[in-house]
């Protein structure tokens, strides 16, 4: 689709888009862009999440043997 039909059909394009049908913008009959559906979108991470969905050792924060010479 051309860029001046895209800009005067832009709403239904968007309606359209949001169905799920893509779209390929040309310029002089070269593609320069593509108009396609976002990815679903789900709510922000927040604190607390992955609780109880991964597991750390108890001594995770602990200096490892390896550099213990350097830290002293």
């Amino acid at each position: 689709m051309g860029a001046f039909a895209a800009k005067t059909n832009l709403a239904r394009l968007l309606r359209q888009t949001r169905a799920g049908k893509r779209f390929i913008i040309t310029s002089r009959g070269q593609p320069v862009a593509m108009l396609e559906p976002m990815g679903v979108s789900k709510r922000p991470s927040s604190w607390g999440d992955m609780k109880g969905k991964i597991w750390m050792a108890d001594d995770f924060c602990a200096p490892l043997e390896e550099f213990r010479e350097y830290m002293e």
